[in-house]
């Protein structure tokens, strides 16, 4: 791990928010992981360090590793610590008008070179950039999750990103040994336009009686060659997240593949989100985020 060469503020400590700061760490970046929600901020923290203790248990990490990584991490807040980032990546939940008006603010906090990074996978980047005094600035860099452990970055050009945006922008995610890959500004991006319909199919297949969440993720590792199955993917963004990226594509696009299915509907009703509450399609002995 190399000696931090940027310093980058992540806006909201949530599911995403605690892994892409778990990716900066890592990369040796000196990083403010940033939240109003004092509890949400700890259980952040405690999250970017699990991930870390367990990357040593498993021999992913040395035990210097993981504490130069503990070392970069800030937890704040405060706007202030912002701004002096390099980087800010927004990370908070998917609604339009709060990531606006985020934008807006943080046109105020930082300097005026500061790249700003929104994780949105559902939401236009262009009309998130409309919030900003300096649109040009802003970015689409969605992270797949589990942030830690995907490699893939989808790179969104606003319609008034910069070239010099764009460019630091790629060079920075190459920084954290991360694959990017340029994708237009529209709902879903790539990833999601994919991933969504096929993880509804499976839920639907599990719904009709095709076969058992363990079957269905078995076939689709061994069948596929998925690194997971899709109930292990579903358990880990959670199942109120995916409700949520459900509807907004389906509102946006009206295809019905993107509807969630109701299964979906009775789970979040029932707090079954999956590994941050300890039950989902799997039950967990521990709740908490993965840890590696």
């Amino acid at each position: 791990m190399s000696e931090p060469s940027f310093t980058v503020g992540i806006i909201g400590a949530g599911t995403m928010g605690s892994g892409i700061t778990t990716v900066m760490v890592r990369s040796g970046h000196r990083t403010v992981l940033r939240d109003t929600n004092a509890e949400c901020l700890v259980t952040g923290g405690h999250n970017v360090a699990r991930f870390l203790d367990k990357s040593v248990s498993i021999g992913k990490m040395s035990s210097a590793e993981a504490r130069r990584a503990k070392d970069n991490l800030v937890l704040s807040a405060q706007d202030a610590d912002l701004s002096e980032c390099d980087v800010v990546v927004e990370a908070i939940h998917e609604d339009l008008k709060a990531k606006q008006e985020l934008f807006r603010h943080l046109s105020d906090v930082c300097k005026p070179e500061t790249l700003f990074h929104t994780n949105t996978s559902t939401l236009s980047v262009t009309a998130i950039a409309a919030g900003a005094s300096n649109p040009e600035r802003v970015v689409g860099t969605h992270y797949c999750n589990p942030a830690p452990l995907m490699k893939l970055v989808e790179v969104v050009r606003g319609q008034l990103t910069s070239d010099d945006t764009y460019s630091r922008t790629i060079g920075f995610i190459a920084s954290l040994d991360k694959k990017s890959v340029t994708t237009k500004d529209v709902p879903g991006f790539i990833v999601n336009r994919f991933l969504i319909p096929f993880e509804n199919n499976c839920i639907r297949s599990l719904e009709s009686g095709v076969g058992t969440v363990e079957s269905i993720d078995l076939a689709v590792r061994h069948g596929l060659r998925h690194p997971m199955g899709p109930f292990t993917l579903l358990d880990i963004v959670g199942l109120d997240v995916h409700r949520a990226v459900s509807l907004s594509l389906y509102e946006q696009l009206r295809d019905p593949r993107f509807a969630p299915p109701p299964l979906v509907e009775r789970m979040v009703a029932a707090g079954q989100l999956g590994r941050k509450v300890g039950q989902g399609f799997y039950n967990y002995d521990q709740a908490g985020l993965i840890g590696t």
